[in-house]
């Protein structure tokens, strides 16, 4: 019985990480948040230079996180799945869980490379 406890816990989990990045992707794409603030977004140095640099950003780590969200759901459900069948299970889960957090964040290193690409260092579009 603990075992099914300990499974369902880290499936729910994992579908959670998968989603938030499927779910936040697909909205910072379509929708990013419309006023350049610290609290909810995309919030880099960078980023928040203007309007501009802003939108750019969002859509940008939002098709990122979309696309690796949908991979990560599959990939991670798979190995959630064969974590039924070793006797340490909540080490793996946990392992994997980790690893979805790595995930999640690793998508900022291509966003910033990619808005110093195409900014200058006052948020203008370099020609």
């Amino acid at each position: 019985m603990e075992k099914w406890i300990t499974f369902g816990s880290g499936i729910f989990m994992t579908l959670v990480l998968s989603a938030t990045m499927i779910g936040f992707g697909r909205l910072f794409q379509k929708n990013p948040p419309q006023e350049i603030n610290s609290l909810y977004g995309y919030r880099t140095a960078r980023s928040m230079k203007n309007r501009e640099t802003w939108d750019f950003a969002h859509h940008y780590i939002g098709r990122l996180w979309w696309r690796i969200g949908w991979w990560m759901l599959a990939v991670s459900t798979v190995l959630h799945l064969l974590l039924l069948f070793v006797p340490w299970m909540e080490a793996g889960t946990i392992l994997l869980m980790s690893l979805q957090m790595i995930v999640l964040i690793l998508p900022i290193f291509p966003t910033e490379k990619a808005l110093k690409k195409h900014f200058d260092s006052f948020g203008q579009w370099i020609s």
